[in-house]
């Protein structure tokens, strides 16, 4: 039996929660930026959290929204990387044990990063069925908790409180617009509009090469036969069903449904320096694609008041992709 969905009201609940353990990330603004854009732009510093990403704010809140029985069997999930290290960040403030499993293919610095905190490794081959398969390998022979990346109830609701801060900080707003991959960030941030800002338009920036959310929310039905093949490591993760649930239901109160800007790699990349040139913070591919949809569809943004979450900064500085 699934889990129940989310509600707007668990996103307060979870700003209250984990409060004491996140940073509130700065909104960043650039001049030079929103001549470029043609808009006003509100830069949420999320590759500024804790753990580097976004992510810490959803694990956080599963790790301690854990009763204390289930908390001494500790915790397991399967992560490329950003959720994987805001997990066992989150495993380590509890003190609890925190067990990752990583695919082939993983960014050195994120392994290194999810190892530095304290979790268990265990590596499979890089397709979302090995990686579900040795996760309940792991839950059966520990005990542990599944935290899922994206689909845990606690993990997206944790994840729109970035969206709540940055409606904080910037005031009003005409869009937010947000990565997807897997939909953790994309659907807790729905429930945070719903719940403070019901005129904001919700935007959702895809690679073009893993473009299933697009997919999905055009067809009205998930749209899971696509093999995901993007710069953008963070976002290969297909959408899940219940964020696929609270994304198609969304609507703003012009009646507008979610929106999904899919975006070329190369695009992505152009964004991801400017935002080391004009701004002077280097975030990863996953993030800089917010900009870069943006900036790919001047006219549809052009005079609006618009935030942006740049989710992660987890970048290896050896194998910067302009360096390439």
């Amino acid at each position: 039996m699934s889990a129940p969905l989310p509600q707007p009201d668990d996103v307060l609940a979870a700003s209250a929660r984990i409060a004491a353990l996140i940073h509130v990330t700065p909104v960043l603004r650039s001049r030079s930026v929103d001549a470029l854009a043609g808009c006003s732009l509100h830069l949420k510093a999320e590759h500024l959290q804790r753990a580097g990403a976004f992510k810490f704010r959803g694990a956080s809140n599963a790790v301690f929204g854990l009763d204390d029985a289930d908390a001494r069997r500790g915790v397991v999930t399967h992560s490329s990387g950003n959720h994987g290290a805001a997990l066992a960040l989150a495993a380590h403030l509890r003190r609890i044990p925190c067990h990752v499993v990583v695919p082939q293919g993983a960014v050195a610095t994120k392994l290194a990063a999810i190892a530095s905190y304290g979790a268990v490794l265990h590596h499979c081959e890089a397709t979302l069925a090995a990686r579900e398969a040795m996760c309940e390998q792991v839950r059966v022979a520990t005990g542990a908790r599944v935290v899922h990346p994206y689909t845990h109830p606690d993990v997206i609701a944790g994840q729109g409180t970035a969206a709540l801060e940055l409606l904080q900080t910037a005031g009003t707003l005409d869009d937010l617009v947000v990565p997807v991959g897997g939909g953790g960030l994309a659907a807790g941030t729905a429930l945070a509009l719903q719940a403070h800002a019901p005129a904001t338009r919700l935007v959702l920036a895809e690679p073009v090469g893993a473009d299933d959310a697009r997919r999905s929310l055009q067809a009205g039905r998930r749209v899971d036969a696509l093999t995901p093949d993007t710069l953008c490591d963070g976002l290969r993760g297909l959408l899940g069903q219940p964020n696929f649930d609270i994304l198609s239901g969304h609507r703003s109160t012009d009646g507008a449904a979610v929106e999904v800007i899919a975006v070329e790699d190369a695009a992505t990349v152009a964004a991801q320096r400017l935002l080391v040139v004009r701004t002077k913070q280097l975030v990863e591919p996953s993030s800089a694609i917010a900009l870069a949809a943006v900036l790919a569809e001047p006219a549809r943004f052009s005079r609006r008041r618009v935030g942006i979450v740049l989710s992660g900064g987890n970048v290896d500085p050896d194998h910067l992709p302009w360096c390439a």
